[in-house]
């Protein structure tokens, strides 16, 4: 039997798949991470959705989380990263490095960045942080 939660998250995931608009997939992103508070890819989704919706200070808070629970997700640091340079923060450096060299030694992961940056430019064209960060990573 399949985890509440885990369908739900999925069901998420695929009606992002499908075009459903951040706007939209925040809230339900919210529950995921307050009913599973410890599931690192709820908390890279709502990074990202944070960052698609232009709320880069709840991005940082949820990419940070992302990261103390899977420090060696590439995603995580990139959303991170992202977040902290649309707040003009400090410690991108950090992130941009860790996740370069985690896309050099898993060609999976690297595919998997590529096809979200590509992402991210269809649903926001003119991100000029993501254009930094997939210049600074390809």
């Amino acid at each position: 039997m399949t985890d509440p939660v885990t369908s739900l998250f999925d069901q998420a995931v695929e009606r992002y798949q499908q075009g459903e608009s951040p706007d939209l997939l925040v809230p339900v992103f919210q529950e995921i991470c307050q009913k599973a508070p410890k599931n690192s890819p709820a908390w890279t989704c709502l990074a990202w959705l944070y960052l698609l919706n232009n709320q880069p200070t709840l991005a940082v808070k949820a990419a940070q989380k992302a990261v103390k629970l899977n420090p060696t997700d590439a995603q995580s640091r990139v959303n991170l990263a992202l977040a902290l340079l649309e707040t003009k923060a400090s410690g991108v450096r950090e992130h941009i490095e860790f996740a370069d060299k985690l896309i050099m030694i898993d060609e999976e992961t690297k595919q998997e960045i590529q096809n979200n940056i590509a992402d991210g430019f269809k649903r926001k064209p003119d991100w000029s942080a993501l254009q930094k960060v997939k210049d600074w990573l390809f």
